[in-house]
């Protein structure tokens, strides 16, 4: 016989996996470990209040994350009810899910001719940063600063999903991102379509306070190992440092994309 709590959710209609019960019933596991998933309040949160996503492939909810779903959004189909433990199981181990889990549709990449070259306008070009909690970072201090957006090379970084959207904290959704074979090209195109590139490198000879000119300018960022390849610094307009007084040799590329974005939102 049906419990009252399981005959409420078939008159909502929502579409809920039953939670094992018992003793000796096998596990029911929401997926295979995957970072195809997106996790946690605030990044679920925004990609299911972003329009440009379509419907979620899968959206796995603790009870009470469910409510606070449907109270958000209203009843959607796809949710499925689980407990926390079933929850992680279908996600890389140690991931914080927070009670909430969405296997998103793919967002669509945007074209460099998206960006619109205005003056006081930030771009960020991200040159061989693989770390998908880097990225993420990045791309929650961009949102904060209103970049316009950001351009990862195709074959050398991490998807917008997993670690790198939980660590966005919702920014994936408000960044738009494009996505390129080469970056030489991408910064060639760019500069075509009015866009001055300013390449970070600890051995430049000028502070980023120096280079920036309140137009519409592209922050090249390469890797915390190597820095900028050669390639893609010969395709810079100026390269600048950020100006070190205490002396240590470097900083972490998140933080440091930080700084540069808040030297490049400063009035010119």
């Amino acid at each position: 016989m049906a419990s009252p709590t399981e005959r409420n959710d078939a008159r909502k209609g929502r579409k809920f996996r039953p939670k094992p019960q018992g003793q000796g019933r096998p596990e029911r596991r929401a997926g295979p470990p995957s970072d195809d998933w997106i996790w946690g309040w605030h990044a679920v949160e925004a990609a299911l209040a972003n329009p440009a996503r379509k419907a979620p492939l899968r959206l796995v909810a603790t009870s009470d994350k469910a409510k606070q779903i449907e109270a958000r959004f209203g009843r959607q189909k796809v949710l499925e009810v689980a407990d926390a433990h079933q929850i992680g199981l279908a996600l890389p181990q140690g991931a914080v899910h927070q009670g909430v889990a969405m296997r998103p549709a793919p967002l669509e990449d945007a074209d460099l001719a998206d960006f619109d070259a205005r003056h006081g306008a930030v771009l960020l070009v991200l040159d061989q940063v693989t770390d998908p909690q880097n990225v993420g970072a990045i791309l929650r201090s961009a949102a904060a600063f209103g970049v316009v957006g950001m351009i990862l090379q195709d074959r050398n970084a991490p998807k917008l999903t997993g670690a790198l959207a939980k660590a966005a904290a919702g920014a994936v959704e408000r960044v738009p991102v494009a996505r390129v074979v080469n970056l030489s090209r991408a910064l060639e195109e760019l500069g075509r379509l009015g866009w001055r590139a300013v390449g970070l490198a600890g051995e430049a000879d000028k502070g980023l306070g120096e280079v920036l000119d309140g137009g519409p300018t592209v922050l090249v960022l390469g890797s915390e190992g190597e820095g900028l390849r050669r390639l893609v610094a010969e395709h810079c307009d100026e390269l600048a440092k950020i100006p070190m007084p205490g002396g240590f040799e470097s900083l972490n590329v998140s933080a440091a994309a930080a700084i540069a974005l808040y030297e490049a939102g400063r009035p010119r």
